[in-house]
């Protein structure tokens, strides 16, 4: 692989994807490992001249995913001073075996645009880009050190993510279609990192009026059949 050049990409400005998947037990993020560095970082890329930035995004998910039409938010702008890390970036690529020119818009400066996804974990057939050893799922709560300034990035996506899950429910791609109210609340407390109380958490799904009640869950067992739920619109 040739190094990206400004005639190809648009130098200074990138994208970074926070991941999210449901493992029906934990939030999982997915995570790429650079080679032969033991570096960590999340999936991201840069935007081709004559290409919009969501049309970037979208393409690099599918590329690591193998997943298209995923629920994607713009959730910050990243461009502190402190992000540049010139010395980074050339040892990802001296690990590749690439021969690196002193100078290159990749060392310099870069503004990146955060976007988070939230797509269905069972679904997902991941594959590494070029620079990396291997790209696999972690449980939020034990995110490594990530490389520049991504584990803030992680922080940001988490925050919104959390303070507008209610409004983000019907695009929600980390639940079967149809599913127990059971497994939505496993869904909140993953996100939200703390249990709720299950009554009260059904009497305000109810409320929201978003939901659409379907046949009972039989299992065979002797417990009570739950009822299952689906989203009245899915986008």
């Amino acid at each position: 692989m040739s190094l990206p050049d400004s005639t190809q990409y648009l130098p200074h400005i990138a994208y970074d994807s926070v991941i999210f998947g449901f493992s029906g037990e934990k939030l999982k993020i997915l995570l790429m490992e650079y080679h032969n560095t033991g570096w960590f970082a999340l999936p991201g890329g840069f935007v081709k001249v004559n290409e919009p930035l969501d049309e970037a995004v979208n393409r690099g998910l599918k590329e690591r995913t193998g997943l298209d039409q995923i629920y994607l938010e713009q959730f910050h702008t990243f461009g502190s001073l402190e992000r540049v890390n010139p010395e980074a970036m050339r040892k990802i690529l001296e690990a590749q075996h690439k021969e690196v020119p002193s100078r290159h818009w990749l060392f310099e400066r870069f503004i990146s645009v955060g976007y988070y996804a939230l797509i269905d974990y069972t679904k997902v057939e991941a594959k590494p880009d070029s620079l990396s050893d291997s790209i696999d799922w972690y449980d939020v709560g034990e995110v490594p050190q990530l490389l520049f300034d991504h584990n803030y990035i992680v922080e940001k996506a988490l925050e919104h993510l959390r303070t507008h899950l209610d409004q983000k429910l019907l695009s929600v791609n980390l639940l079967p279609e149809r599913f127990t109210m059971k497994e939505l609340q496993q869904v909140y407390e993953a996100i939200l990192g703390e249990k709720q109380n299950r009554a009260n958490f059904q009497r305000k799904m109810l409320s929201l009026g978003i939901l659409e009640r379907h046949e009972k869950l039989y299992s065979g067992g002797s417990h009570k059949a739950p009822f299952l739920y689906s989203f009245h619109t899915r986008s």
